[in-house]
């Protein structure tokens, strides 16, 4: 049975358990409590635990070989004391602060014991062997990602395509031993492919020193989620990848924008895709007081935090709607900023449709904080003047209109991958170019400050590159840089007279008020029809 098969398989489950009042949200958090449980007891069985991390009375155990109230009562005592750590009666069954959070707040909405006892009977009938062989980490996120799919909901819980996540990954290239962060995990997604992709570049991290293996497994990756239900599913995410964390586990309860963030070591990479919206009180508000620039756009206030927490020499890559890039006033200070801390060499203007927010229009903005300068000893690095220039490659101009029957994926992103370049600093040799049309004999779209005096064939490249001058400029340092004409569009220029284009939406208006005439004498509403005739003679009288 494959991984698809698998996560089919505990999908249809979903179908069964609507029956009881589940949604598919609630069902994947039922998933990981029960999942949990499993894992450990397979993994003790196996001999990979040396100790059994869950008290007695509430393994796998305690459960597989009952049902009816019988089961779904245990079930519920044994939620309750690995939420709390204790059985009811005031004893303590465990401490383990990972445990604790994996099951903070946890309740079973289950009312049939029947359901229970086929979730259990269905994860029993799973290979545990070949799931954890062909990737029990993938099988997860298969889920997840089908939940995305199914729901498309909540407020700013919008999930990033894998094949997006999987593109940042490989231009920023992290490295063992380097601390990679990303302050708005969700479930994980970026920390995770991190984790692959070195696990792909180390031969699976047999490479490493067992000094080196440990720092990758508990102290390589941080991540903070404000909502305790996404963190759950980003902790039990982590562990079927291998990845423990710190005592809290690999992705820590908080707020990115208050506490949490400011304490928050120094990153080499980080990779985010902050929620978007503005702040308005509550946990989700911004209470940071070492911000700059202080502001209640929480895009903004995330990319001073990413920014501010990365180390000299550190990269990032972060995904942020286009009013980041053209925002005036605190938005303009906190562009300036950045492109003199840090070298923001590259932007990737994304497509429409790819996120669940329908209209929403993204970019990644990659860079690295600042500048190198050869030191006699060893390179180092200044935080002024960073940016020289800004390649934009334009992924939104002429593109297809994604969603379900047209997929966003690989084949969309390898072309930029291909012109970023191997240096995850970005600074490998680049030529403009990556034409979207072929043709020699190419006229200039109208005028534009982008357009002015170059190659008309760059006029139709997806691949620019702009200077720090001319940023400041041409566009008093917006971001917001386009230049690819819309195939679709109509040119204002060629369009006739407003008299002309009146007259045709007349023409238009009578010939469908004919249609519904006809239509209302056919029902027999002679008698109204005749009065709508009056009315718009009336009307277009008026108009004449």
């Amino acid at each position: 049975m494959t991984n698809n098969d698998i996560v089919q398989k505990l999908w249809n489950l979903c179908d069964v358990l609507r029956d009881d009042g589940i949604n598919y949200s609630d069902y994947v958090t039922e998933l990981v409590l029960l999942l949990f449980i499993k894992m450990v007891h397979e993994n003790t069985e196996a001999g990979t635990l040396k100790k059994h991390p869950l008290p007695e009375g509430c393994r796998w155990t305690d459960l597989n070989g009952k049902s009816g109230i019988n089961l779904l009562n245990d079930y519920k005592r044994i939620l309750l004391s690995l939420s709390t750590g204790n059985n009811g009666d005031g004893n303590l069954v465990h401490d383990d602060p990972l445990i604790s959070a994996i099951y903070a707040d946890a309740q079973t909405r289950l009312r049939e014991p029947r359901h229970l006892e086929q979730m259990i009977k269905t994860l029993d009938q799973i290979d545990w062997f070949s799931a954890q062989k062909d990737g029990l980490g993938d099988l997860y996120e298969g889920l997840l990602e089908k939940n995305a799919n199914e729901t498309k909901s909540g407020a700013g819980q919008y999930f990033t395509p894998r094949a997006l996540i999987n593109t940042m990954v490989r231009c920023l290239k992290p490295q063992p031993g380097e601390r990679i962060q990303d302050p708005a995990a969700g479930t994980a997604g970026f920390l995770i492919a991190a984790h692959e992709y070195i696990k792909g570049q180390t031969d699976d991290l047999y490479d490493l020193t067992t000094e080196q293996k440990a720092f990758q497994t508990t102290k390589a990756y941080v991540g903070i989620e404000l909502v305790p239900g996404t963190r759950r599913l980003a902790l039990m995410n982590c562990l079927l990848h291998g990845m423990e964390g710190d005592a809290e586990g690999v992705v820590h309860l908080g707020n990115a924008l208050g506490q949490a963030g400011a304490t928050l070591e120094k990153a080499d990479v980080i990779l985010a895709n902050p929620p978007f919206g503005t702040s308005k009180g509550g946990d989700a508000s911004i209470t940071r007081d070492d911000l700059t620039y202080k502001t209640s756009n929480k895009q903004l206030a995330f990319l001073q935090h990413i920014y501010r927490n990365l180390k000299p020499g550190g990269r990032a890559a972060v995904v942020l709607p286009d009013n980041v890039l053209f925002e005036a006033g605190v938005g303009t200070d906190v562009r300036r900023d950045l492109m003199n801390k840090c070298n923001l060499h590259t932007i990737l203007r994304l497509p429409t449709g790819i996120f669940y927010a329908q209209g929403v229009k993204t970019n990644v903005l990659f860079f690295t904080k600042g500048k190198v300068t050869k030191g006699s000893a060893a390179d180092k690095y200044q935080e002024e003047n960073c940016t020289e220039n800004v390649w934009v490659y334009d992924l939104r101009t002429n593109m297809p209109s994604f969603g379900k029957r047209t997929p966003f994926g690989d084949p969309h992103l390898k072309p930029f991958e291909a012109v970023y370049g191997e240096s995850p600093n970005g600074d490998s040799e680049r030529k403009e170019g990556e034409y979207s049309f072929h043709s020699e004999d190419i006229e200039l779209p109208e005028h534009s400050d982008e357009n002015e005096g170059i190659d008309p064939r760059l006029a139709h490249s997806r691949w620019r590159s702009f200077s720090r001058q001319w940023i400041a400029e041409h566009k008093g340092d917006s971001l917001d840089i386009s230049w690819l004409k819309d195939s679709d569009s109509v040119d204002a220029a060629n369009l006739p007279e407003p008299s002309v284009l009146a007259g045709e939406a007349m023409g238009e208006l009578v010939q469908a008020l004919g249609e519904l005439d006809a239509l209302m004498r056919g029902l027999g509403a002679e008698e109204e029809a005749d009065g709508a005739r009056v009315l718009l003679q009336e009307v277009m009288g008026e108009v004449k």
